[in-house]
C-alpha cells in the first residue's frame, strides 16, 4: 500500500467525477510517518525531492534540550515520553513528534523539531509554573 498526494481521486466542486487523464506522477508519491520512538538511535535516509537527502529519526535515546533563561544547550538522555497532544494513539505508543513533552536528566522539556523530518530531537526545558498546568 503506497501514500498518494495526487488529487485525481476527488470529485469536481460541481460534484461530477474526474476522469483520469494521466497516470500517477513519482513527485505526487508520499511516505509513511517515521513514527520516532526510544531506543538506540536508528535513522532512516530518504531520497527527496530534487536530489535532496531527508533524515528520517526511527528511535532516539539523547536530545539536545536548550535552558531558555541560560541559554545554554545539552545533550541529554531522554528518560520517557510523557505526554502526546498530537495523537491519543502516539500518547499511548509513546512516540515522539512535535509538541511532545519529554522526560529527560534536566527535567521536563517540550519538543520544538520534526524528528521525522529534522533526524534530530531540539527541545526547551518547561519550567516549573507551566509544568503544573
Amino acid at each position: 500500500m503506497s501514500v498518494w498526494h495526487g488529487n485525481l481521486h476527488k470529485k469536481k466542486n460541481s460534484g461530477g467525477r474526474k476522469r483520469v487523464y494521466r497516470v500517477k506522477r513519482k513527485y505526487e508519491q508520499g511516505t509513511f510517518p517515521a513514527e520516532t520512538t526510544l531506543g538506540e538511535t536508528k535513522r532512516k535516509f530518504t531520497n527527496g525531492y530534487g536530489c535532496n537527502q531527508k533524515v528520517k529519526l526511527l528511535k532516539a535515546k539523547y536530545a539536545s534540550v536548550t535552558d531558555v533563561k541560560s541559554g545554554k544547550t545539552e545533550k541529554t538522555e531522554i528518560l520517557r515520553v510523557v505526554r502526546n497532544p498530537a495523537n491519543v494513539d502516539y500518547n499511548r505508543r509513546g512516540v515522539i513528534t512535535k509538541g511532545a513533552e519529554i522526560e529527560t536528566g534536566l527535567g521536563m522539556a517540550k519538543v520544538t523539531s520534526r524528528p521525522g523530518n529534522d533526524g534530530v530531537i531540539n527541545a526547551i526545558l518547561v519550567s516549573g509554573k507551566e509544568e503544573k498546568a
